[in-house]
């Protein structure tokens, strides 16, 4: 006996409540844009400049201590932020201290960040200093550029894809769920202040290559059924094609979702913000895959002229529903 999530023959409505998620979708990405504009992304140092030294203390980190010890320095603005993380030691107190680059100097110098770590010695003897990493403004602003230009590539490259593989308005209903899944996952990261880092960025292209392959098969699907189906309503013709896939879309992001959830929770700070992006992306491209890609593709509708060729299914062409 086969193991499913669901039955074999479903009959769900999922185009019933479309123009209620297509509005709560488009203001979603509104408010996204809005959060992003009003309270900006966490940068990491990969995009801002400057030095992120992390310190281990069998000590508890105490962030005003921390921070009197070193505005003597005169180093600016300096970001301390401690870490908690399930998998430390309960003697394991770590910190993250964020130092950017000073004017006019291409990073933080060898001998401020002694100065540093002579300084927090000075208040915590028991104190090491396992990582410290540094990038200059020149490299941040190209990272910048490099991470835009790679998510915009792709974006076109799918584009292009999808209008080759389906038809133009497939494309642009895969193209506008991607864009949905980029600007709430910016969105969602702005909103709880989470680290923007190029790790992250690795994790926007992977949200892309993972909606788009569920999009895609469920347009292979939907494809296949307005040539069987070429009498039978459009909005049904997508209702039977993701309730064919259904079993699939739910296997696939489900087995997704346990290995991010293990990671998300054993696999420690470093990466947690990698994980979420992926985790989010999973749930927000599942779901676009079918009421935002779905419902643009039913607004401009599809040529179901029998007289053009189809590169699949061909040989139910002569079948009506």
């Amino acid at each position: 006996m086969r193991l499913r999530l669901v039955p074999q023959d479903t009959n769900w409505d999922f185009m019933r409540w479309r123009h209620y998620t297509f509005g709560a979708s488009i203001i979603a990405m509104i408010a996204s844009v809005i959060i992003w504009l009003a309270v900006g992304l966490n940068f990491g140092i990969d995009f801002l400049g400057g030095t992120t030294i992390r310190t281990e203390s069998t000590q508890s980190v105490d962030i005003g201590v921390y921070r009197d010890a070193l505005t003597p320095l005169g180093l600016g603005d300096i970001a301390i932020t401690e870490l908690f993380d399930p998998t430390f030691a309960p003697d394991q107190n770590v910190a993250q201290i964020r130092i950017q680059v000073q004017d006019g100097a291409e990073s933080v110098t060898p001998e401020t960040i002694a100065d540093v770590k002579s300084a927090l010695l000075g208040v915590d003897p028991a104190i090491t200093f396992p990582s410290v990493e540094s990038v200059g403004p020149k490299v941040s602003g190209e990272l910048v550029t490099t991470a835009l230009l790679a998510v915009g590539a792709s974006l076109i490259a799918i584009l292009f894809y999808i209008w080759l593989r389906f038809e133009w308005q497939f494309s642009v209903g895969a193209v506008a769920a991607l864009f949905h899944d980029v600007i709430l996952t910016i969105g969602i990261f702005s909103l709880l202040q989470i680290r923007f880092d190029l790790a992250t960025i690795a994790a926007l292209l992977t949200i892309i290559g993972y909606s788009i392959n569920d999009t895609v098969v469920i347009f292979d699907r939907l494809r296949e059924n307005l040539i069987k189906f070429k009498k039978t309503p459009l909005i049904d013709v997508m209702n039977k094609s993701v309730n064919e896939t259904l079993s699939r879309t739910l296997m696939t992001s489900g087995t997704t979702l346990i290995a991010l959830i293990a990671l998300l929770v054993l696999g420690g700070d470093v990466i947690r913000g990698f994980v979420f992006a992926i985790f989010w992306g999973v749930i927000v491209g599942t779901y676009s895959s079918v009421y935002v890609a779905k419902n643009v593709v039913l607004m401009l509708g599809v040529d179901r002229d029998p007289k053009k060729p189809s590169d699949a299914g061909t040989q139910f062409a002569n079948i009506d529903a």
